[in-house]
């Protein structure tokens, strides 16, 4: 049999070049474009972020404000696809319900196509969650930033500044994250030149699974199951003894603290100011955490299992009032203006994607 001189999950290859973003798993850092995730998360709307991920990628690209205007007139648009929301795809789950909806897009290349793109599963996640709870769609006001339209459409009234600060965060924090499993599917299809909506339903296709985007909702069901910090311990003991994962625990690339926890859990504090339910529920919530790392440390001593992005991700939707099954189509709703830059640049470069694989099956029978 031939030597394997590639890698199994492709770690350690390098697979393309960005100027995107940067994940250092020793430092446990993350660069966008330059920027810190310290200089993004809870300073920049998800709309400045949008124009910094595109800049470059489309030469008619306007600056922040128009680009705003521009992304709310594209909420507007493709509102029109919620009518297809029937019986049947209300019985999918969420995000299953919002990638057909995303489906009905026409493909393209162009600045518009990216925006109904970035647009579509803000509109599609609210549509279909209220519908499942059997309220009607509320249509877009295309005069909200991103964020606070997404919260108006899923509650059917405005939310506070503080929700609004608080979602603008999380969609700037899960933006982008170098050449993970999403972004890899969606640089794949887009290099074929099959268009950006191709592209997207791949990223949202590989984002499902629970080994990447589709974990967040499992933490509230199992914050739930402990109930109180003093079952902590044994629960989670409980949970590996079965072999189980814990959720919100363990990155393929961070060796230390994912930074993008750390970032959310100042977003889910500052949530809770004047609260007298989100703080208990984090203070809870940082009980849990702290004993999960206790146990993870003393069962896996030679693995580094540090808190990651999805443990308070679960804890900010949840305070927001999306359920927990709608998690994946918010992480959505932030890494498709990372998706549709990724598919931009790869494309610019032009070269089709096109790995090697090792035959590793029987030989053909003798003649």
């Amino acid at each position: 049999m031939p030597a394997f001189e590639g890698s199994d999950g492709l770690e350690g290859v390098i697979a393309a070049h960005t100027i995107l973003s940067d994940v250092d798993g020793a430092a446990g850092r993350l660069v966008i474009r330059g920027r810190s995730l310290d200089q993004l998360s809870g300073q920049a709307t998800y709309e400045e972020v949008v124009h910094l991920l595109f800049g470059g990628f489309f030469d008619d690209l306007p600056e922040t404000p128009a680009l705003a205007a521009a992304l709310g007139r594209a909420r507007a648009e493709v509102f029109a696809e919620v009518a297809a929301l029937d019986a049947r795809l209300i019985g999918l789950g969420a995000i299953e319900a919002v990638r057909a909806l995303m489906a009905r897009l026409p493909d393209g290349d162009d600045l518009h196509t990216a925006l109904r793109l970035v647009a579509a599963p803000a509109v599609f996640t609210a549509a279909v969650i209220r519908r499942r709870q059997g309220l009607q769609p509320i249509a877009p006001d295309a005069g909200l930033g991103h964020a606070a339209d997404l919260l108006r459409m899923l509650k059917g009234q405005a939310a506070s500044q503080a929700e609004v600060a608080g979602l603008d965060a999380y969609l700037v924090t899960v933006s982008d994250h170098g050449l993970n499993a999403s972004t890899f599917a969606a640089r794949v299809i887009a290099s074929t030149h099959a268009g950006l909506t191709s592209a997207v339903l791949g990223g949202i296709s590989a984002l499902k699974g629970p080994l990447h985007g589709g974990a967040p909702g499992p933490v509230i069901g199992m914050l739930d199951e402990i109930g109180d910090p003093a079952n902590a311990q044994a629960w989670l003991e409980g949970a590996l003894d079965r072999g189980d994962r814990l959720m919100g625990f363990g990155h393929r690339i961070y060796k230390v603290r994912d930074p993008r926890a750390d970032a959310l859990k100042r977003a889910v504090r500052a949530m809770g100011e004047g609260s007298n339910i989100l703080p208990g529920r984090l203070a809870f919530a940082e009980a849990v955490e702290a004993a999960a790392l206790v146990v993870l440390k003393a069962r896996k001593p030679d693995r580094s299992l540090q808190t990651n992005v999805e443990f308070y991700t679960a804890l900010l939707l949840e305070a927001l009032a999306f359920p927990p099954d709608a998690f994946t189509c918010v992480f959505a709703a932030g890494r498709t203006a990372g998706w549709v830059a990724h598919a931009r640049e790869q494309v610019a470069g032009g070269r089709l994607i096109r790995p090697q694989s090792l035959y590793v099956g029987p030989a053909p029978l003798a003649a």
